[in-house]
């Protein structure tokens, strides 16, 4: 959040002077009138309110929020505003649209937020600003971005701060009183006696905080998903829309992907190496074919300080003809052959309005793969080889199930032959997730940036044919992540996997009350880190949590919000018996444990939590893949949020039509979300392992949506 100092200088530079009073932090009004009571106050002064809402708009409009200063006392008539301002349906503004667009968060939201919209937002905010704010001699408190400060201003000033913020031109005056009115006498009127409802939960307004995890996963998956990253101190929101900061919880998953599938790669021969992020327009559209597909999403370096770029720079969105002219260089011979490069970098693809973390970022971190073979054989076999090991990186490492298998024509990559893919699912949603790709690239790449050698084996008396080389490509990004929390994650916050978690076992002292002594505490202290240091030497990642000032409770939700995999609970009476208390995080199991079989008990109990989360996530999966044979039983089985197995023609004609016959409205009863992915149905691979009840019988078994005959089965869903 922004530094309140910061915001002091500013308001002094424009005549304001001001000093924070500093008080608890609160979460309401009611909370915050409590805390300035003690404190000294202007004579005549109000408590505000500032209201976030987001009205109704077609999905390809940028949000248009409007924030709304209003007096504490006040109604605000979401529909006077909306009609003010024409806009329909005005909804109080979710946490993702306080912090992506205003920077701030539930509890601190004030007029001062509208300084920190970036450019590219601040033409689309709306400002109402209640007329009775604007009386002569009346001080306004506002937070100052910090709910445990207030700051008091009169009308005057609170005008000039908003008409200083850059870019910002919709601003009004309402009588918000007067526009409440007669909202409040329709209410007041009379009516037709009705059965009695029951009580509606009361709609929070944007500047509220609470603890933990608030949403349900089955109720709105979306906004569950967005409160977990973050609560669990996965990842932040960073300044710039659609990038996040990867916090260390994050990046130790990363790294333990780096290191497995690192050493698998070098195992094939692969090797490490760092090519530049830039890439020249002349040699980024020298791949027509290849680079149609990654076009809206590439971001161009135009200037360098003041001076515009004789050509512009992209920022790579993927490496291909980034390595690719190299390869031409460094290749000569078939004895050049193979060379297997991997890097591990990041990449920028800037094309989309709703970020989601993990899933769809404009930076994020991957490594890719690129090898040059003498053969296609060769080429294909390390294709299916990579694939494998992206297949163990999910099964093994993340403990997520996955379907291996081929991209149809439609979906595979852009300027490749072949696309191989594991795919993942979700069972709550009932969507599939891409998780990998490998690609056979063919010849394309080679011709298109010369990269040959000579036949070693030409008829006899002929001259040596100059020979394409065969190419590979394969990629592996942090959207890893996000499926591993999207699949194990609950209620109550984040489930690692064991292999993963940065801490994977966190010790509590329990039992310990006022009445005990100092002494006792500091035995049951002693025992925790003892305990601590016969784990860590076991070589099992271990934390002690010993702040006195937080209860038992307390430190278990906070470790079980944070996805410790297993939790040891030590207190006096543990310590009488020689004993420890062991609980998992996935299934809140407890037992007690020997105080000297600790460190081989501790590790079994993380190889049985690792085996069965991945056998309770393939049980989930195995039962929502449905092999369905008709047209009629397609959709039903997408709506009941199961992925469908269909004898398929593979025509791209008849995956439009799928896509187009399978989209559906949201339902009456079903929120939309314009964060969720499409509704309609999209091939997501060609199993490598065909059902066989019933068979494919080829001449004889018909695709399910045209008729035609069928090659394969098809793997088929919504999709992320």
């Amino acid at each position: 959040m922004a530094d309140v100092d910061a915001l002091v200088t500013r308001l002094n530079a424009l005549g304001i002077r001001t000093a924070p009073v500093e008080h608890a932090p609160v979460e309401n009004n009611e909370q915050w009138a409590e805390a300035l009571k003690t404190a000294e106050l202007p004579s005549k002064h109000v408590l505000t309110k500032t209201l976030v809402f987001k009205p109704k708009q077609p999905k390809a409009d940028p949000i248009a929020p409007i924030m709304v200063v209003i007096k504490e006392t006040t109604a605000a008539s979401s529909k006077a505003i909306g009609a003010e301002l024409k806009f329909k349906d005005l909804r109080l503004a979710s946490e993702d649209v306080l912090r992506d667009v205003f920077q701030t968060a539930r509890g601190s939201v004030s007029p001062f937020a509208l300084g920190q919209v970036a450019q590219e937002h601040i033409g689309n905010v709306r400002v109402v600003v209640d007329k009775a704010l604007l009386d002569d001699g009346v001080q306004l408190g506002f937070h100052p971005l910090d709910s445990s400060k207030t700051v008091f201003i009169d009308g005057a000033a609170l005008t000039r701060y908003i008409a200083s913020v850059p870019g910002l031109e919709h601003v009004v005056e309402m009588d918000l009183a007067a526009a409440a009115a007669p909202a409040a006498a329709a209410a007041a009127a009379p009516r037709a006696a009705k059965k009695p409802a029951a009580a509606a939960k009361p709609e929070e307004p944007a500047g509220m905080t609470k603890p933990g995890i608030q949403t349900r996963k089955s109720e709105n998956f979306s906004k569950w998903y967005q409160e977990v990253v973050l609560e669990s101190e996965m990842l932040s929101h960073y300044n710039v829309s659609g990038c996040y900061i990867l916090r260390p919880r994050a990046h130790f998953v990363w790294e333990q992907i780096q290191e497995f599938f690192g050493a698998g790669i070098k195992a094939m021969g692969v090797r490490n190496c760092y090519f530049p992020m830039f890439v020249s327009s002349q040699v980024l559209e020298r791949e027509k074919d290849h680079i149609e597909g990654f076009a809206p999403e590439v971001a161009w370096v135009t200037k360098a300080g003041s001076k515009d770029l004789n050509e512009h720079l992209a920022i790579r969105p993927t490496s291909e003809t980034v390595m690719y002219p190299y390869f031409g260089d460094w290749i000569r011979s078939h004895r050049d052959l193979p060379l297997r490069l991997n890097q591990w970098c990041s990449v920028v693809r800037w094309e989309f309005k709703n970020p989601q973390p993990f899933l769809r970022t404009r930076e994020f971190l991957w490594q890719e793969g690129h090898c040059a073979y003498f053969s296609k054989e060769q080429a294909m076999a390390e294709a299916r080889a990579v694939l494998t090991l992206y297949r163990r990186v999910y099964e093994e490492l993340l403990a997520v199930p996955v379907i291996e298998g081929e991209k149809s024509e439609k979906e595979k990559f852009a300027g490749g032959v072949t696309t191989t893919t594991v795919e993942g699912f979700i069972p709550e949603t009932g969507r599939g997730i891409q998780g990998g790709t490998s690609h056979y690239l063919g010849q394309n790449f080679s011709r298109m940036f010369n990269v040959v050698v000579e036949d070693p084996a030409p008829s006899a008396g002929a001259e040596r044919p100059k020979l394409f080389v065969h190419q590979t490509s394969w990629g592996l990004s942090t959207r890893t992540i996000g499926v591993m929390v999207m699949l194990h994650s609950d209620d109550k916050g984040l489930v690692l996997p064991p292999r993963v978690a940065e801490t994977q076992v966190v010790i509590i002292p329990c039992g310990l009350q006022a009445k005990t002594t100092d002494a006792e505490r500091s035995r049951v202290n002693d025992a925790c880190l003892a305990a601590e240091a016969r784990l860590r030497k076991a070589g099992i990642r271990v934390e002690t949590d010993l702040r006195d000032i937080y209860t038992p409770g307390f430190k278990f939700n906070h470790w079980e919000l944070r996805g410790v995999p297993l939790r040891l609970e030590i207190g006096p009476k543990d310590i009488s018996r020689d004993q420890v208390t062991l609980v998992r995080r996935d299934t809140f199991a407890r037992e007690s444990v020997a105080m000297g079989s600790m460190e081989e008990t501790v590790s079994l109990a993380m190889v049985k939590m690792q085996g069965e989360m991945l056998a309770k996530a393939r049980k989930a999966m195995d039962e929502r893949v449905k092999v369905v044979l008709r047209w009629e039983d397609f959709v039903p089985a997408l709506n009941s949020k199961c992925l469908a197995l269909i004898p398929w023609c593979e025509r791209e004609e008849c995956e439009e039509q799928i896509k187009t016959r399978s989209t559906r409205d949201v339902m009456a009863d079903e929120p939309e979300d314009e964060r969720e992915p499409s509704m309609g149905a999209k091939s997501l691979c060609l199993p490598y392992a065909q059902p066989q009840d019933p068979p494919i019988v080829h001449g004889e078994t018909k695709c399910a949506q045209c008729g035609q005959n069928a090659l394969r089965y098809a793997l088929f869903g919504r999709s992320y």
